[in-house]
């Protein structure tokens, strides 16, 4: 993955990372999410990343959801 992926959301939820990714998706902005849990001790996040010229859109939607 390029260097210019921002993190713009974190959740230890998959369900909401999930959702959150599917929202992005729709305002058609590339989004991935980078598992970042660990699954023998259940601790981490799953963190939704997006390119970093969309980072204040992502950001922007993402608040008038929470």
């Amino acid at each position: 993955m390029d260097n210019d992926w921002v993190v713009v959301y974190s959740t230890d939820k998959q369900y909401v990372a999930e959702m959150i990714n599917s929202l992005l998706e729709s305002a058609n902005l590339n989004s991935v999410i980078m598992n970042k849990k660990d699954s023998s001790y259940n601790f981490g996040e799953f963190e939704i990343l997006v390119q970093a010229a969309n980072v204040d859109q992502a950001r922007s939607i993402i608040e008038t959801k929470e």
